[in-house]
């Protein structure tokens, strides 16, 4: 017996119950309507004289649908008379290179040979000049900043750390996104307090001297599905982007109790959000602190596949098990930590050897409840889908008190397999 095994034997995991959770379903239904009436909504693709070359951005965030939406947009600018190719837009994300940020396009299947267009990846930029305002240099991608046109294509959700009218969407594709590393670290210099104002302080100057020809602005439902696709004129960026971010925050689920004690969450990556887990969800930033539902532990079990060993975020986990240490890359995951200047999202947490000592580790240290008051524990597979999860026994009043909750009334215990590491859920009591 090890000595964690030792000084943790008296805890356990209890019983869990899984639950449904009716979020808001509605999409756009077929996403290459969506999107040819978007942009020709207002005749956004007008002005492109044949031969033009379009660049299309593609960021580094897992937007469903986001290749078929490229691949269309593709073909509505060749229509038109463009030629049009693709530039990924993500900052310093892909370990600030260019082959790693090309390998994160590829694994969203966005490939030369699927969208129709090629792929100009460098993480070389020019420089537009500087703002007025506090002299901010303005970098953009030197490949996009060649085209005879500029379509920015992104999601506008509520970000994970900036906090104000401009958050995740178009004008950070530009800033952050086209900025590339030196342009994501001048946006990120006075830290996320002040960052809705530098990407409108920079993102003005873009606007002014790049030839932007629209943007391609996507929102998501709360299933993680694409619930609306609008075409945003660059002079209307500023007033529309905050309007579709009051829409994209109507439509984020959240953690439908007051107070966790617990939340494990099977897995977490940049490809899911920028901080690993969303804070909007989790109430856990390393910006901005703890906010509902205060959760007192955070155990994550697995970085994501396509977050390509990137661990950004992970200190805002409290306990990770070993075979997720080992998966974490510090080269990968470390220069969004200098660009950002956020050393509080990178610091690790407790390190136990598999799930089950994780879990342990977890509950022992809880302080405001124990075995015998029970424990309010929630489970999920990420933050990007809440449809589905398991809560502990402590929860089911409240549970069953929420017209959006259905519970399953059969207990589930956790089965674990021989290194420790959670199998699946069994029904409580059975072989």
């Amino acid at each position: 017996m090890s000595i964690f095994e030792e000084l943790l034997r008296a805890e356990e995991m209890p019983l869990f119950y899984k639950v449904h959770y009716e979020i808001p379903a509605i999409s756009v239904g077929d996403v290459e309507a969506a999107v040819r009436a978007a942009v020709h909504r207002k005749e956004s693709l007008s002005a492109i004289q044949m031969g033009d070359t379009v660049a299309i951005t593609a960021g580094s965030r897992e937007i469903s649908n986001i290749a078929l939406i490229i691949k269309t947009l593709v073909e509505e600018v060749k229509q038109a008379g463009g030629v049009p190719f693709i530039v990924p837009a993500m900052g310093s994300h892909g370990g600030a290179v260019a082959e790693g940020q090309t390998k994160i396009l590829h694994d969203y299947g966005i490939t030369e040979e699927y969208v129709g267009a090629p792929i100009r990846s460098s993480m070389e930029t020019v420089c537009l000049g500087k703002t007025k305002e506090h002299g901010f240099e303005v970098h953009l991608d030197k490949n996009a900043s060649e085209a005879d046109w500029i379509i920015p294509v992104g999601r506008i959700k509520p970000h994970t750390d900036i906090k104000g009218p401009i958050q995740s969407g178009l004008m950070k594709m530009l800033v952050i996104g086209l900025g590339k590393q030196e342009g994501a670290a001048i946006c990120h210099a006075n830290g996320f307090l002040k960052m809705s104002e530098n990407i409108v302080e920079i993102g003005k100057v873009i606007l002014d001297k790049a030839p932007i020809l629209f943007g391609l602005g996507i929102l998501e439902n709360g299933h993680h599905d694409t619930y609306r696709i609008e075409a945003v004129a660059s002079c209307e960026f500023l007033k529309r982007e905050q309007e579709l971010l009051k829409d994209a925050k109507r439509q984020l689920p959240c953690i439908p109790f007051e107070k966790l004690d617990m939340l494990v969450v099977d897995q977490m990556g940049k490809d899911i959000s920028g901080a690993g887990m969303d804070p909007n969800i989790t109430g856990r930033s390393s910006i901005h602190g703890i906010s509902k539902p205060n959760i007192e532990r955070i155990v994550v079990r697995d970085l994501t596949e396509n977050s390509h060993h990137n661990a950004s975020g992970i200190g805002n986990a409290d306990v990770i098990p070993q075979r997720m240490y080992d998966k974490i890359n510090l080269e990968e995951t470390y220069p969004n930590c200098i660009t950002s200047c956020d050393v509080a999202g990178f610091k690790l947490p407790v390190i136990m050897p598999d799930d089950r000592l994780a879990f342990k580790l977890a509950l022992h240290t809880i302080t405001e409840a124990s075995a015998e008051t029970g424990y309010r524990i929630m489970w999920i597979q990420d933050t990007n889908h809440l449809q589905t999860f398991y809560i502990t026994e402590r929860l089911l009043e409240e549970a069953k008190k929420n017209p959006a909750l259905t519970v399953e009334e059969q207990p589930l215990e956790v089965v674990y397999d021989a290194g420790g590491y959670v199998e699946q859920f069994k029904a409580a009591g059975s072989e």
